[in-house]
């Protein structure tokens, strides 16, 4: 097709734009980078350690509000990010599981308040300390109410940075050193995702062809398939990872590998020793110092080890001001709750003997709200693409 310009002349047809191109000469913004990956760890990390302090509901409630809050606001339109779903049905069966251990095996913590008395069954001589029935206390329940809440909480905040992080964004950004270890930690993590997606999808498709998608017959139907597709999943996963070269690595002195495993042996047993001595009353003078030459000397480990890489990153992430932003109200959250466990017990691990409601710390609160400037300084995600509305040539 031909067509005249200006001064007439015959000459070639201009391409037209697209439906929904900017016109020339207008710029065209830039979309806003996601946060990196290693911030939404650090800061589900620092609100399961701040989970991990306190027994006190109204607390662990208040930070399961906040990290869901989060993920509700920030979630990415993704496969992987569905998992957030399936880890709080986890933290539900846990805190089943446990107030239904507590009501049959009983619990240690003696009790007045009587629910009800189930039948209980004798047990032989040598199984004293365990019984089977008996009387079901408020206390008890209680207590195992709030201990498997905190499991449960801690259980949702790692299904948080599941959700909000982008596991092959993790695996690039990990030191060279932790690179084989962190493909079988991103592949073991991706496979709930993606065995929850072809759940739903297999599930989907069976209700469309009017075929049963629950019950026992059902899940027998849905499995083989699912376990196909994982089997699949895994051979082209093989494929593509020998492709690329996975395991080669470059030359390195025997001295600097031997370096490089005493220091990284060494500090890993010093941030478990300094860990352990904060932990404890009488390893408080020591367990900073450990914990800090641990780090040290775990961080001049990977160093040099990541000398044995030869890969290189496409466009690494940046650990900018907002990631910065995000891991600094994780630790806040985790500092100020373990000072609230020092200065004020109490109100972090409520007693259930006597039996009384528990009270809401208002400065523990107050730090635990902190949890929520992700939900403000981090970009929104992008919204999922409508196959119908895509635009037409």
């Amino acid at each position: 097709m031909r067509e005249t310009d200006r001064s007439g002349r015959p000459g070639l047809a201009r391409p037209r734009p697209e439906r929904g191109t900017p016109p020339a000469g207008v710029p065209v913004p830039r979309p806003r980078r996601a946060l990196h990956p290693g911030a939404w760890w650090l800061w589900a990390l620092a609100l399961g350690t701040a989970a991990t302090r306190t027994t006190n509901p109204l607390l662990l409630a208040l930070l399961i509000t906040v990290s869901g809050y989060v993920v509700a606001v920030r979630r990415p339109h993704t496969p992987w990010a569905r998992s957030y779903g399936a880890f709080v049905k986890l933290a539900a069966a846990v805190l089943v599981l446990r107030l239904a251990f507590a009501i049959v095996l009983g619990s240690p913590i003696p009790g007045t308040h009587i629910l009800f008395t189930l039948p209980e069954v004798p047990l032989p001589d040598w199984a004293q300390g365990i019984r089977l029935g008996g009387r079901v206390t408020a206390e008890g329940l209680a207590f195992a109410l709030y201990d498997a809440l905190r499991l449960a909480a801690l259980l949702i905040c790692v299904g948080a940075a599941n959700a909000l992080a982008s596991p092959s964004r993790l695996l690039k950004s990990l030191p060279g050193a932790l690179y084989e270890l962190g493909v079988a930690v991103v592949v073991a993590l991706t496979f709930a995702p993606h065995l929850i997606a072809d759940v739903r999808r297999l599930r989907a498709a069976r209700r469309l062809r009017g075929r049963p998608d629950k019950g026992v017959r059902g899940l027998v139907q849905v499995g083989l398939p699912v376990l196909e597709g994982a089997l699949e999943r895994s051979v082209s996963l093989a494929a593509a990872m020998d492709a690329r070269g996975y395991g080669r690595t470059a030359e390195v002195p025997t001295a600097v590998r031997r370096t490089t495993a005493a220091l990284t042996l060494g500090g890993l047993l010093g941030v478990c020793a300094g860990t352990y001595g904060l932990l404890t009353a009488a390893g408080g003078s020591y367990g900073l110092p450990v914990l800090l030459a641990g780090l040290a000397s775990a961080l001049a480990g990977l160093w040099l080890g990541g000398r044995r890489s030869v890969r290189t990153r496409y466009r690494p992430d940046p650990w900018d001001a907002r990631a910065w932003l995000v891991s600094a109200s994780g630790a806040a959250v985790a500092a100020l709750m373990i000072l609230a466990g020092s200065l004020d017990p109490g109100s972090l691990d409520p007693g259930v003997v006597p039996l009384e409601p528990p009270t809401l710390p208002l400065w523990p609160a107050a730090a635990v709200l902190l949890g929520l400037l992700p939900a403000f300084v981090t970009p929104a995600p992008e919204a999922a693409r409508d196959p119908r509305k895509e635009p037409t040539t």
